[in-house]
């Protein structure tokens, strides 16, 4: 009897050690402030309430971009975003679109950057949703998405790595895996695994990288060679459910994202994009990649064990 109290104790024990490691160390996004919930008319310069992604769309295409400390890299980005979707409207007059640049409590003058290029390019619908504290990636795409008014909603990346063009790869199958107003199309890099932009890299990052590719395998998601691409697709139907059910906000958040779609069922594709690395990444190899594996494992956890759920809104 003594032998089934010490099992009773000891399980116990473990049980509460993990609802309370699991309390104490999974993420938690925080509510926006009372100034996060305007963004600024990059036209006019001035405030007004986020829109919802709840709202029904009233534009064809939302292209959200986070970015912290980005001053240097975004005009760039913005510069060839801006061309594309331009030719796509003159192809095309109902094309409308709106860009919404997130600022993630940057420390340089990446909002100054983002409005002067407004000024040149007053056609384009350009809206600033400055965050007052660095949330992560994660949590600057989340806001951003949470306030489109896209029937399609784009997340891409600040730095222009991704050749903005190949969004119209990434339309087309979406197109066709739509399912009940449901689809995800996702850039991948898969097939550069090989190419001298990822061997001529240096072993530890290729290490990194191959370790984080098992883990992802074991403890996220299976099925898609290339979660971590910044240039992802959604439907606006997805986004409403992914977004208002995302608790990571910072880089391991793609993992969470896709996995929120699985358990959905929603259509997911992966479409080969163009990629080149750019100088500047803000990503600390050590550090960020004990992280992600940490943020991973409490993202499996909570899931699993039924402390998260998914809302289907």
């Amino acid at each position: 009897m003594s032998l089934l109290y010490f099992i009773s104790a000891v399980t116990t024990t473990a049980i509460a050690a993990v609802i309370g490691f699991l309390i104490m160390c999974s993420p938690k996004p925080r509510e926006r402030t009372e100034n996060e919930k305007y963004y600024i008319d990059a036209k006019l310069k001035d405030k007004h309430l986020l829109p919802s992604i709840f709202d029904d769309a009233s534009i064809k295409l939302s292209v959200i971009v986070p970015a912290f400390d980005e001053s240097k890299r975004l005009p760039t980005m913005l510069k060839e975003t801006v061309e594309y979707l331009e030719s796509q409207k003159k192809n095309d007059n109902n094309y409308t679109y709106e860009i919404i640049l997130v600022d993630d409590g940057s420390r340089d003058d990446t909002i100054d950057v983002a409005l002067k290029f407004a000024k040149t390019v007053p056609e384009v619908d350009m809206r600033v949703l400055a965050l007052e504290k660095n949330r992560g990636k994660g949590g600057a795409v989340t806001q951003g998405v949470l306030a489109a008014r896209g029937e399609l909603c784009l997340m891409v990346d600040a730095d222009g790595a991704t050749q903005f063009s190949d969004l119209g790869k990434l339309v087309e199958e979406i197109k066709m895996i739509e399912k009940n107003g449901q689809g995800v199309a996702i850039g991948s890099r898969s097939h550069l695994v090989t190419t001298e932009a990822v061997v001529k890299r240096s072993f530890i990052r290729n290490f990194l990288m191959r370790g984080f590719h098992l883990l992802v395998y074991v403890l996220g998601i299976r099925g898609i060679e290339d979660t971590q691409c910044g240039f992802k697709l959604f439907t606006r139907k997805s986004a409403r459910i992914i977004f208002s059910n995302m608790h990571v906000e910072r880089w391991i958040f793609d993992i969470e994202c896709l996995m929120i779609a699985q358990i959905s069922k929603m259509p997911i594709s992966e479409v080969q994009v163009t990629w080149h690395e750019i100088d500047g990444s803000k990503v600390n190899l050590m550090m960020d990649s004990m992280k992600m594996a940490i943020d991973l494992f409490l993202i499996r956890l909570n899931y699993v064990l039924g402390f998260w759920t998914v809302k289907s809104n």
